[in-house]
């Protein structure tokens, strides 16, 4: 029996959700301590990047052109990435995964090198930490090496490789919170709506992406945070909890199996070694029950009459048993192995191993750009007040919970942006026109505390 959806929803939602919280959290931390010493503050000149390519924001505009301008900018930077992620596409589809690999590699060395240096040396500028050029590059690159190495070579440990993971988005995160308001928050909506194009839509680049590795029986060529369960290697397995099948040909004509285990056979057998004369009373006392029992009812089934006549000549009992062994029990076949048990035998062990390969690969895969928006949103609040931090959690939690609910339901590739930025800038913009206005002005006339 297949389990329940929720048996096992409430311990991937919290292996989702608990790295989700922690990259929003250190993001928020982050925006808070080097809001001053930041390269990209309002106080400094605004720098061009691919999110802004065709308008600077700056604070006289009105608000007409800060929409139009953010609109703009938010058009350009989709169109890039769908152009980008249908090339991969284009890559992965001619089989250069080589140089998809290398790509992939190169990003995060730049990130964490680069983008991840500056963060470092904003933080020890901050803070005053004493430290020396000669240390904070060998730190530097060895933390980056490492990195990039736990995210792309096998054999390291799953937990290594999703802390980099959520680093990557905190370090990406902070820099895209660095954006002009308008902009950031126009980009944020249409991002939500390319990942639902993109997914969902016929021909669209990432479900084109996810068909082409779920024929290859491969992982996706992409950085994505992976939220393996914890199976046991015994759950499922036969050749661990099954130690003995047994079959037989019962009175109603049904070929009947049933499930023994290793500890039952041993102690059943122990118990025949210490009184063999009770166990010979007990058989024979057993032959002339079922002998009975065979005469009455051998008319009334041709088939199982014949086919116990036919065994009759060998054996005097009615019912015959066939004994399937594990690989590690050592005791020996009672009669021999009937074709039908046999084939039974082998397509249960395959269902088995099917199902291990299912739930084996049933872990949860999160992109990383699900990460560094979800933490932008939470950043760009955490730059008004924290009322509006905590709504914009909230509700980002609340849409990635339905979300993965969607997800155990549907059985299939579903954006994790949509539900979450929507509820997140409509909790952002409620909390900030109706909700602070209303806390802060009670508190202010002492009717609240």
């Amino acid at each position: 029996m297949e389990s329940s959806i929720l048996e096992s929803i409430g311990q991937e939602i919290i292996g989702v959700m608990s790295p989700v919280s922690l990259c929003m959290l250190l993001v928020v931390l982050l925006v808070y301590s080097l809001s001053d010493s930041n390269p990209f503050s309002s106080s400094s000149a605004p720098i061009r990047t691919a999110a802004n390519l065709v308008y600077l924001e700056n604070p006289s505009d009105s608000t007409a052109q800060k929409l139009e301008g953010a609109l703009l900018n938010a058009l350009v930077f989709v169109i890039l990435i769908a152009i980008v992620t249908f090339v991969l596409v284009l890559l992965y589809y001619y089989n250069f995964t080589n140089f998809l690999k290398n790509y992939m590699r190169f990003s995060a060395f730049f990130v964490l090198g680069t983008m991840g240096g500056s963060i470092f040396l904003s933080i020890i500028q901050h803070f005053s930490i004493p430290i020396d050029s000669i240390t904070c590059f060998l730190l530097l690159f060895n933390y980056t090496i490492v990195g990039v190495l736990s995210m792309f070579s096998g054999g390291m440990p799953i937990v290594l490789r999703q802390g980099y993971m959520v680093s990557l988005g905190i370090i990406v995160a902070t820099w895209f919170t660095k954006l002009p308001e308008w902009t950031t928050w126009v980009l944020l909506v249409a991002l939500a709506l390319y990942d639902l194009v993109a997914v969902l839509a016929p021909g669209g680049p990432l479900k084109l992406l996810v068909e082409l590795a779920s024929s290859r029986d491969e992982e996706l060529p992409a950085l994505v945070y992976e939220a393996r369960p914890t199976v046991s290697r015994n759950e499922g397995n036969p050749r661990s909890t099954l130690g003995l099948l047994v079959a037989g040909v019962s009175d109603s004509g049904s070929v009947e199996l049933q499930a023994v285990s290793n500890n039952n056979v041993r102690r059943d057998g122990a118990e025949n070694r210490r009184s063999p004369e009770y166990t010979a009373i007990q058989v024979r006392n057993s032959e002339n029950v079922e002998g009975e029992r065979n005469r009455d009812e051998g008319e009334r089934s041709p088939l199982v009459g014949h086919s116990r006549e036919r065994y009759s000549s060998d054996s005097n009992s009615s019912e015959y048993s066939t004994v399937i062994h594990n690989r590690e029990s050592e005791t020996s076949v009672d009669e021999e192995m009937s074709p039908l048990v046999d084939l039974l035998g082998m397509d249960n062990e395959r269902e088995h191993e099917r199902r291990d390969s299912v739930v084996a690969s049933r872990g949860i895969k999160l992109g990383l750009g699900d990460f560094v928006f979800y933490s932008v949103l939470v950043g760009r609040a955490a730059m008004y007040d924290l009322m509006t931090v905590y709504a914009c959690y909230l509700a980002i939690i609340s849409g990635l919970g339905c979300t993965l609910i969607l997800l155990s339901v549907c059985h299939r590739a579903l954006p994790a942006l949509p539900i979450s930025i929507t509820l997140g800038v409509i909790f952002y913009f409620l909390t900030r026109l109706l909700m602070e206005p209303f806390v802060v002005g009670m508190a202010t006339n002492l009717m609240m505390f």
